[in-house]
């Protein structure tokens, strides 16, 4: 009797367990639940406008707003990454999660923020970005959110403002998948190009004659440390660019002609120009180079590998070591913060592509087969995605910094 007591008190427990911790499961699992999941004093606020580089400077300037982070939302988490969504073939839409805190920015403002950042008239993307996934839309949550982004909506098409129906979307909150780390913050992280983006694709350019005026009625009270243009222009400060020869040179947002510079090193045009046929094909169409015939596979020089395109510090020769593969192979980027990473699913198989962050050039993928002394870990990188700096040529291009690494 006693053993059958034992027995049925360790099944209740057995089964409470079951209940606590599945129950806690589900709501991990759900995305929905997952990603509203805020505290007491912040509330979250959902907004799609185009590209989700665009999004983040205008809220996180704002006192009030803890962060604002770029994602995907509907579809499925397998295909909410950067390479499935951007080409368009999924359900998503690029947005951002605002994280504010109510008592200090309402929710009435932010949405008002949101019409100053884009075409709401445009059905159809968003200025340089065409497809349904950079598509505008408001998604509430809750009954609240609903009534005042409605009305937000209503009030602008009763305006007379734009001489068409206003486009944008108000929808019920969908699953929402974080982006990758690398999309955060990419208008400090990769300011370069990201003013490059926003004025090229003509969304400064309307902004600018179209909201002018609302945005600095409705960012008059934000200090000048943390208003958004001022961020985004003191993000471009001092960021090394490199002139037509390869050699480096620091350009700064005051700098003479520093978009006709930008547009010399990052635009299509120009890169067709500069690179040759095989580097063109490796860093802007994925390419890949033939093994054991390229400029680096056997280079045993010291000094540091930089991206072939803006001349970002890539690789050191420190970390390169002989594979067997053909190919120049490093343990390990010279800055985490200067590549990327993203899931590479083509040809039926799952790997790891590794790119550079600033020119978004191609380098190859990550693998984990090296030996276990060198960390298991090893990039695959094409020649043609990089120029090699000797060591004694480090400082005169203006490499100065990683001269350390090679007194250690």
């Amino acid at each position: 009797m006693k053993n059958i007591l034992i027995i049925g008190a360790v099944v209740i427990l057995i089964i409470i367990n079951a209940m606590i911790f599945g129950k806690k499961k589900n709501t991990q699992d759900n995305p929905i639940i997952k990603n509203t999941t805020q505290s007491l004093e912040t509330k979250n606020a959902y907004f799609a406008w185009g590209c989700f580089w665009c999004m983040e400077g205008i809220f996180e300037g704002q006192e009030g707003v803890v962060e604002a982070i770029a994602g995907y939302i509907w579809g499925t988490e397998e295909t909410a990454t950067y390479s499935e969504v951007s080409w368009g073939g999924t359900l998503h839409r690029e947005w951002v999660k605002v994280v504010y805190n109510p008592s200090k920015i309402s929710y009435k403002k932010l949405v008002e923020l949101f019409w100053t950042q884009i075409d709401p008239t445009d059905e159809g993307g968003q200025f340089a970005d065409r497809g349904y996934q950079y598509t505008t839309a408001i998604y509430y949550d809750g009954k609240e959110e609903k009534i005042i982004a409605e009305a937000s909506k209503k009030s602008l098409g009763d305006s007379g403002k734009f001489d068409i129906a206003i486009a944008t979307k108000v929808a019920s909150l969908d699953p929402f998948y974080p982006a990758e780390s690398y999309h955060q913050n990419y208008y400090k992280k990769s300011a370069l190009r990201y003013n490059l983006y926003a004025k090229g694709s003509g969304r400064k350019k309307f902004i600018k004659e179209n909201w002018e005026e609302k945005v600095e009625e409705l960012t008059q009270d934000t200090s000048p440390q943390s208003s958004p243009s001022q961020r985004e222009e003191e993000a471009t400060d001092s960021i090394p660019l490199l002139d037509k020869e390869g050699l480096g040179e620091v350009w700064t947002s005051t700098s003479p002609d520093i978009w006709k510079r930008l547009e010399e090193t990052y635009s299509d045009a120009s890169l067709r120009k500069r690179l040759t046929p095989l580097q063109y094909k490796v860093t802007q169409e994925d390419g890949t180079e033939p093994s054991f015939n390229n400029e680096y596979w056997d280079n045993h020089e010291d000094g540091i590998y930089v991206d072939i395109i803006d001349g970002t510090a890539l690789y050191s020769s420190l970390d390169k070591f002989d594979s067997g593969t053909g190919w120049p192979s490093f343990t390990k980027a010279i800055s985490e913060d200067n590549v990327k990473t993203s899931t590479d699913t083509r040809f039926f198989i799952t790997r790891t592509e590794v790119s550079s962050l600033t020119s978004d050039a191609h380098l190859w993928h990550i693998f984990n087969d090296a030996p276990k002394e060198l960390w298991g870990i090893r990039h695959c990188i094409n020649s043609a995605s990089l120029r090699f700096v000797p060591l004694d040529e480090m400082k005169d291009e203006g490499y100065e910094e990683y001269l350390k690494l090679f007194e250690q």
